[in-house]
């Protein structure tokens, strides 16, 4: 399957540097491009793209405040988000996290990376930027949820599963480490999903790391 992306980006070059590098994969069909979030939002209605490719910093209207509008409930059949920025602060990497992006990667992650992030938010999966996992889960670490929280809200599987989510294994290396089904790891993370009202992996994995389920060792 053709994976269709709309890349948002301010700078002409940028735009033009992703979609080479994204045309140059079999896979991957670049089917619009947008200067601001205005524009992006605009384009997603038109061309209903399966991952936005979207920069922070535009004008009119941001990365963040387009990516919010587009992960709003309500909204039906929203395309995958992966933010890819030159600005590496925290405070952006939380809101994109929380905001429902299925990535955040920065613009000199490298093209291997590019591509991978696209192609994970595409499969229901999530890429963040190995330059900033460390410094993200360590806050997030931190950040005071109760432990005991984790145990009382979901089952014994779930919790394994939710524990290697956090770690960055992928649908089908869980479970081939858990000896079930690519569809059961599947259904596992979508009753965990409701549990804790997430909209996707990453917001899992942020929560695995918020209560002290896992830690960095």
């Amino acid at each position: 399957m053709t994976i269709r992306v709309l890349i948002a980006d301010d700078q002409v070059m940028v735009r033009a540097g992703f979609a080479m590098l994204l045309a140059a994969e079999d896979d991957i069909e670049v089917v619009a491009e947008a200067a601001d979030g205005l524009q992006a939002l605009e384009l997603v209605e038109r061309h209903r793209p399966d991952v936005v490719l979207m920069d922070i910093r535009m004008p009119r209207l941001d990365g963040l405040e387009a990516l919010s509008r587009l992960t709003r409930p309500g909204v039906i059949d929203p395309p995958k988000v992966v933010v890819a920025t030159t600005f590496d602060d925290d405070e952006y990497i939380q809101r994109a996290l929380h905001g429902g992006a299925c990535g955040f990667l920065l613009k000199d992650s490298g093209p291997a990376l590019l591509v991978e992030a696209i192609r994970a938010a595409a499969s229901g999966e999530a890429l963040v930027s190995p330059a900033i996992t460390v410094r993200l889960l360590e806050s997030l670490r931190h950040s005071g949820r109760a432990r005991d929280s984790a145990h009382s809200v979901l089952s014994t599987r779930e919790l394994e599963v939710v524990r290697l989510v956090a770690r960055g294994l992928t649908n089908s290396e869980i479970a081939d480490t858990t000896f079930i089904s690519v569809g059961t790891v599947k259904t596992h993370l979508s009753n965990v999903q409701t549990k804790l009202n997430a909209r996707n992996r990453v917001e899992i994995a942020a929560w695995a790391w918020e209560t002290g389920l896992v830690d960095r060792r």
